[in-house]
């Protein structure tokens, strides 16, 4: 899977993941380095001793949790921007991820931007709390991301537009936005049929193609249902827009 996507398994994640209890404790490294490549710039700038020397040049690298103070200088100099700084110590329901960034214009602090996923979909909603410009040799910024707890092993990049703004657009033919769909899930609608037919979201010209996802999406979110068995809507044709004068005949059947 990793060779063919890039994306590490669930299995590769539970080998490089310290304890939850030291998630709790502070700031720590987390070093998503799963193939042995010659490269050791994370042992080299670590000052605490918590990467271990390498036996050779292509070791993937050890940390010691109880070591690290999560300082970030390993995370700077990684030349893979494979290495993340997580503090779950933050809040009881927030945490912060330290992630490398070498993209311009820089965000700026304060904005609320899309927290991705490794496989780079949007998960949730994130702040911008600080962030680190790269300087001299290290042209590496660091940007500090506020995210929901549960997803603090999940982020590990970000998009700069808010897509889960309450006032993003879930369904563009009828204008609903995201903030209209959780008004409605919590007042206890809970299925697509029954929000489709108080809002008219998916009725549009599209028949929901753009949208009924990112509904189920919501609803499961707000509801803790799984998708896989969630009821998809009706749809009724035309699937599609046409001519009305296909419909009153005005064309031929060709």
């Amino acid at each position: 899977m990793l060779i063919k996507t890039g994306i590490p398994t669930n299995e590769d994640i539970k080998e490089i993941v310290p304890s939850k209890e030291r998630r709790g404790k502070g700031p720590v490294a987390i070093i998503e380095c799963f193939q042995e490549i010659p490269c050791n710039p994370c042992y080299t700038a670590c000052k605490f001793g918590a990467i271990k020397e390498f036996e050779n040049i292509n070791q993937r690298p050890i940390i010691d949790f109880q070591l690290c103070t999560g300082c970030g200088q390993c995370l700077t100099k990684c030349p893979g921007l494979a290495i993340f700084i997580i503090d779950e110590s933050y809040s009881d329901t927030e945490a912060l991820v330290q992630i490398p960034y070498e993209f311009l214009p820089l965000p700026k602090e304060g904005i609320f931007v899309t927290g991705l996923n490794r496989e780079g979909k949007p998960i949730c909603r994130a702040k911008v709390v600080k962030v680190k410009q790269g300087k001299g040799e290290n042209k590496t910024s660091v940007i500090t991301l506020k995210v929901p707890i549960e997803y603090s092993m999940e982020v590990r990049f970000l998009n700069i537009e808010d897509y889960f703004s309450d006032n993003t657009i879930i369904c563009r033919c009828e204008g609903i936005t995201l903030g209209e769909i959780k008004n409605l899930i919590k007042e206890g609608y809970e299925t697509i049929d029954e929000i489709k037919r108080i809002s008219r979201v998916g009725m549009g010209p599209c028949q929901g193609r753009t949208c009924r996802h990112l509904l189920l999406q919501e609803i499961a979110k707000e509801t803790g249902q799984n998708m896989k068995n969630m009821p998809m809507s009706t749809f009724r044709p035309p699937i599609k827009p046409i001519n009305i004068g296909i419909i009153a005949g005005g064309e031929d059947d060709e």
